[in-house]
C-alpha cells in the first residue's frame, strides 16, 4: 500500500473517532447532575477527551508525511460522520439543507483529491 494512502487512513481514523468524542460529550450533556463537577468528571467526558487526545496523536503522524494542505479537507469529512453518528446514535433528523451541504463538503474533498 501506498505511503500517503496509509497516511491519509490514519488521519481518516482519527477524524472518526474525534466525530465518536464528540457523540460521548453530546450524550453526557444531556444526562442531569447533582453536582457541578460531575459535569466534567464521568467517564463519558473522560473517555471523549482520551478519544480526542488519540485523534491528535493520529493527525500529527500523519502530517509526517501529508502535506499540510491536506488537513483542512480531510478534516472537513468530520462533519459528515458527525451528521451520520448523530442520525444513527442521537436520532436527530437530517434535514434536506443538512443533505446538500454534506454533498457539498464530499464533492469539495473529491475534488481536491483529483
Amino acid at each position: 500500500m501506498n505511503e500517503t494512502i496509509l497516511y491519509t487512513l490514519l488521519y481518516l481514523f482519527g477524524v472518526i473517532i474525534s466525530a465518536f468524542s464528540q457523540i460521548l460529550l453530546k450524550k453526557s450533556a444531556d444526562v442531569k447532575r447533582d453536582k457541578w463537577y460531575q459535569e466534567y468528571l464521568n467517564w463519558r467526558v473522560i473517555a471523549a477527551y482520551a478519544i480526542f487526545v488519540v485523534a491528535t496523536l493520529c493527525s500529527v503522524t500523519a502530517f509526517r508525511v501529508l502535506p499540510l494542505s491536506m488537513g483542512p479537507i480531510l478534516g472537513a469529512t468530520e462533519y459528515v460522520f458527525i451528521a451520520l453518528l448523530s442520525w444513527l446514535v442521537l436520532k436527530e433528523k437530517i434535514s434536506v439543507k443538512k443533505l446538500i451541504g454534506l454533498g457539498i463538503i464530499i464533492a469539495g474533498v473529491v475534488v481536491f483529491s483529483l
